[in-house]
């Protein structure tokens, strides 16, 4: 009874160490403007065997990482949406799968340099296939370019690579092993595979729908927080039992759920856990990193980490470029994802535990996770360096050199009194289509050559270019405007294109949209005589319906919403003063 209460006691204080040694580093992470994923990864080495100071145990901390990837897994089966790759579908599709092809075929090519045969070369390309959605996602989003072009279709080839993990859990197991034939070998797996999906998606559609409704009923938070772990775990043990990974039972278990009506709520409820799981996740990763192994293995870091920068750089730049996207284009996204991923541990320890690689590669690729991610940042800082190299390479600068399509719907004069939209997503759309429905003339400025067949089936009047450049302006003959409308989500080109715009015509009437108090303030420095945040509309509409749900007057409330507005500018102007 002792050595029980001691073995829990243990447990216990591994736990505790590991989550507060992640809050140190994620804490000094942040600080250092740095991912948080760093931070945690670096908290494991600290707490590891291989460093003086607390030590936890790496195998009860490993134990508990499992849950942190089959939530992981889970809430990623969850919120996968299709949708989100509508606009930019074939080269997020497509263009993901051959990227994922062509960076493991370099990992063939690197893999003997390290040791390995043509398997672990495979599977070394598996690794550094994929990259960070955690990391890719939070430099865009602090950058303002999660909404643009770059940003989109960086989350299409982030959201294909996601889902490739799934397969790759079903198929390298079968690899495992000495001796092992290996095509009975794969048809065993996917076979396993095949039956379990046809079992879960009979009983997710029939059973699961049933059961939260039942458990939803009871409107108690605890039974459904309960019955989401149960499904996830549970459907995760499943996968084990056949011989497949937790994994993927738990992305499964995550796809049944994301078709149902809770599937919202199923996501808001396990993202808390996620997170904490994940986060001891790659707390233990970090525990299996041996500092000493790193500063003995320089050479041979160096060249995954290029492989990893340099090789995967060039795949993901070439591939936009083949489907049509401008070269600037091509290089922001491609630069966002040029490090490891966290699932790329997830793979690696796959092949650990079935002998797919020996154990000097998971070191190799947790060394090359950190150096990567830390480079990220820098290489999204100098993209607009490695744009103007490439421009200045003779066999590469015509596909870099900023291009321009004026296409006039069959109008041979140029426009006049009219209204320039630059970007044509969902507000941009909206406003043509108003325009187009009064005969009010308009020109269009877009930089995704797909939403343009678009306009040219309409034959509506557009440019192709980047609306940031002035000599894309230019063919807008903003001189003879009535009105600029800025509704690109790229908050640094709608910046620029605002300073941009003014220059050409002083009396311009610019209007944009912003998603924050700090960009309100940088547009209107631009020159931007109005601006709309349209989380603030939004809420003055939520205040107009409740209070005329509580029978106040129409003039009441235009004159509290009138107040708002005021209170609005006063704030923003005593910002600007400050």
């Amino acid at each position: 009874m002792e050595l029980l209460k001691l073995g829990e006691f243990a447990l216990v204080v591994d736990l505790v160490l590991a989550v507060m040694a992640a809050l140190v580093g994620g804490v000094i992470a942040n600080r250092l403007r740095q991912p948080v994923v760093l931070g945690y990864l670096i908290a494991g080495i600290a707490i590891g065997p291989f460093t003086p100071g607390p030590v936890g145990d790496v195998h009860r901390v490993q134990v508990m990482a499992e849950m942190g990837v089959a939530f992981l897994m889970f809430a990623l089966g969850a919120e996968v949406s299709l949708a989100q790759l509508r606009d930019i579908r074939k080269v997020a599709v497509f263009g993901g799968i051959a990227q994922i092809l062509l960076t493991i075929g370099l990992g063939t090519l690197i893999g003997p340099i390290i040791g390995l045969d043509f398997i672990g070369g495979i599977f070394l390309g598996s690794l550094i296939a994929l990259s960070s959605t955690m990391v890719t996602m939070k430099i865009l989003i602090s950058r303002g370019e999660m909404g643009a072009l770059h940003g989109r279709i960086a989350l299409g080839f982030l959201i294909v690579q996601d889902i490739s993990v799934v397969p790759m859990m079903v198929v390298f197991p079968a690899l495992g092993g000495q001796n092992v034939d290996l095509m009975p070998a794969l048809m065993l797996a996917v076979g396993k595979a095949a039956v379990f999906l046809i079992t879960t998606y009979y009983l997710g559609t029939r059973l699961v729908p049933w059961i939260l409704h039942r458990v939803a009923a009871t409107r108690s938070r605890e039974l459904f927080l309960l019955t989401i772990v149960s499904l996830a775990l549970g459907t995760a043990l499943g996968t084990y039992s056949l011989g497949l990974s937790l994994a993927f039972g738990a992305f499964i278990a995550g796809l049944v759920v994301s078709e149902s009506e809770f599937s919202h709520q199923i996501v808001a409820e396990v993202l808390p856990l996620r997170d904490i799981f994940a986060t001891i996740f790659f707390v233990s990763v970090g525990m299996l990193i041996n500092p000493l192994f790193l500063i003995e293995n320089v050479p041979t870091i160096l060249l995954l980490v290029a492989a990893v920068v340099v090789g995967k750089f060039l795949i993901c730049l070439t591939l936009p470029v083949i489907f049509g996207y401008s070269g600037k284009t091509a290089v922001y996204s491609s630069l966002a994802l040029i490090q490891i991923g966290e699932f790329s541990f997830v793979l690696a320890k796959l092949g650990i535990d079935r002998g797919l690689v020996p154990e000097h590669v998971y070191s190799l690729t947790l060394a090359g996770a950190l150096v990567t991610i830390l480079l990220t940042p820098l290489g999204m800082y100098l993209a607009p360096f490695t744009l103007k190299l490439f421009q200045s390479l003779p066999f590469a600068r015509r596909y870099f050199l900023e291009t321009v399509e004026v296409y006039d719907g069959g109008q041979s004069d140029k426009p006049s009194n009219h209204v320039v939209i630059l970007g044509y997503g969902d507000v941009g759309r909206e406003l043509a289509d108003a325009l187009e429905r009064r005969g009010f003339k308009y020109v269009v400025i877009e930089y995704n050559p797909h939403t343009n067949e678009t306009l040219r089936r309409k034959r509506a009047w557009f440019i192709y270019g980047d609306a940031s450049n002035p000599e894309v302006l230019a063919h807008a003959n903003l001189p003879k405007a009535r009105f600029l409308a800025i509704t690109i989500p790229d908050f640094t080109a709608a910046e620029v294109a605002v300073r941009n715009a003014r220059a050409i015509n002083p009396r311009l009437d610019i209007y944009v949209r912003a998603h924050s108090e700090d960009h309100v303030m940088a547009f209107r420095a631009a020159g931007a005589d109005s601006v709309v945040r349209p989380e603030f509309e939004a809420g003055l509409e939520f205040i107009r319906h409740a209070m005329h749900r509580y029978g106040v007057t129409g003039a009441e409330i235009q004159a509290m919403l009138q107040g708002r507005r005021y209170d609005y500018q006063q704030r923003l102007e005593s910002r600007a003063d400050a």
